[in-house]
């Protein structure tokens, strides 16, 4: 592409980024060019700056996104997410503010990965280890947890369907553990088998980030949602939590 115009040294410099980088060439000649054909220089700020958006060859995220893309709807649909992929979708989604669950248009799938620095496969399972470890950052994982509940939810509907709910919960309780998540969906499907509301759904992230597993500091005067209440009422009558300890044999794992 820029081959000819480059002398042999240029020439080799941009071969070696781009072996070390595994980015095209394009992205290659912009990083050195941005550096002054200085080698090391233009990989630090490669690797130190990989949001800059410069340094993302569309032309590969159109690639991508026609991999993934509905045969017959310029979107991509369930299909292609699942082959995508499947428990990273949700912090893709946050990523690429997705608004509805199992569908990215155009813009969202090409904005997020640009702003994720991410034009090729290889890139992208690069960044799977971070997109993880997003999970485990508190305020990003407050974020991602209040993202998926509009995510999730079926278009046009104000309430989360509680399988979906449930879904949602455990997933991203995954990597968070809150020791209590398993015994929160059984007592919905026992006792509430209702859509869940926003502000259930807020809420359950406060209790269990504030109320300690065993309820020891659990304040039946707090403004919690009657759901909250009725749950801890639920843990008490099954002797789950039992002096104030979970009841191990009935921890549900």
């Amino acid at each position: 592409m820029h081959g000819h115009k480059l002398s042999r040294g240029h020439r080799d410099k941009l071969q070696q980024f781009m072996a070390i980088t595994g980015t095209s060439e394009k992205v290659a000649h912009q990083a050195l060019k941005a550096s002054e054909w200085h080698l090391e220089g233009a990989i630090d700020v490669f690797y130190s700056q990989p949001l800059i958006k410069a340094f993302t060859d569309s032309r590969h995220l159109e690639e991508l996104y026609s991999r993934y893309k509905d045969p017959y709807v310029d979107m991509i649909l369930a299909d292609g997410i699942s082959l995508l992929c499947n428990d990273l979708q949700l912090v893709v989604s946050w990523h690429m503010k997705a608004n509805t669950m199992c569908e990215f248009s155009k813009q969202e799938f090409i904005g997020g990965l640009q702003a994720l620095g991410i034009d090729s496969l290889e890139r992208f399972r690069e960044r799977i280890p971070y997109m993880r470890s997003e999970l485990k950052d508190e305020h990003k994982f407050r974020d991602i947890y209040n993202f998926a509940f509009g995510w999730a939810k079926e278009k046009g509907q104000k309430s989360l369907a509680l399988d979906t709910a449930i879904g949602m919960w455990q997933l991203l309780f995954a990597e968070k553990q809150w020791p209590l998540v398993d015994h929160w969906c059984q007592f919905l499907q026992a006792r509430h088998n209702k859509a869940i509301s926003r502000d259930t759904w807020s809420q359950l992230l406060e209790f269990a980030r504030t109320v300690d597993p065993t309820l020891s500091n659990y304040d039946a005067e707090g403004a919690w949602p009657y759901l909250i209440d009725e749950f801890v009422e639920y843990l008490n009558e099954n002797g789950i939590i039992h002096g104030g300890q979970p009841n191990d044999s009935s921890q549900v794992r």
